[in-house]
């Protein structure tokens, strides 16, 4: 089961998926509100953090998180404050009852990834991509438009007819027909 704990959440924060099942993981922590409320009632059995980048709004919550629980954090560039572990390109990480693909996905910030599941058809794709066609930030340090555009390729690649659930880092989820969003983000940041 995958909850967003940062649901109807009225400050500046991305979106905090606890991941439960065989391996109970929060994809992200958040910042601006008490995410470790939201945990406690939500699991008891907290085994590890891992990050789709280290941007503020989605790390803010991140000591507090670790201090509650006692858990290590993931994330794909171990010298960031608070990863103590990498996750290279392509490598297997469990969250919940399935096993997800690790894709680097530069170009929003060097450090992003996304999380692919081709099992459990479902994504989680940071501030790669968002519904309807939007697109994660070039603007700010490390952001890099034609780089963001060859992650969203490599992306694109990667998933299949079965993909059935996009979670993304800002806004809400998509169960309908998601590879379309993600083609289309594709294409608006080609035009923009």
């Amino acid at each position: 089961m995958i909850t967003n704990l940062a649901a109807g959440v009225q400050a500046f924060t991305s979106n905090a998926f606890l991941v439960d099942g065989d391996r109970t993981v929060l994809v992200d922590t958040g910042a601006n509100f008490d995410v470790v409320d939201g945990l406690r009632a939500n699991t008891d059995d907290l085994e590890a953090v891992v990050l789709t980048h280290t941007h503020p709004d989605h790390v803010g919550n991140l000591e507090t998180v670790v201090e509650a629980f006692d858990v290590d954090v993931w994330g794909f560039d171990p010298s960031q404050p608070g990863v103590d572990h990498g996750i290279e390109d392509g490598e297997t990480v469990q969250l919940g009852d399935h096993e997800y693909v690790a894709v680097h996905t530069p170009g929003h910030k060097d450090d992003h990834l996304c999380l692919y599941s081709r099992e459990a058809g479902i994504l989680f794709a940071g501030d790669l991509v968002f519904q309807n066609g939007g697109f994660g930030r070039t603007d700010l340090e490390e952001g890099d438009r034609e780089t963001l555009i060859e992650s969203i390729d490599r992306l694109a690649e990667r998933i299949d007819d079965d993909f059935a659930e996009m979670h993304t880092g800002h806004g809400p989820s998509v169960s309908t027909d998601p590879a379309k969003h993600v083609e289309l983000a594709g294409r608006m940041a080609r035009q923009m």
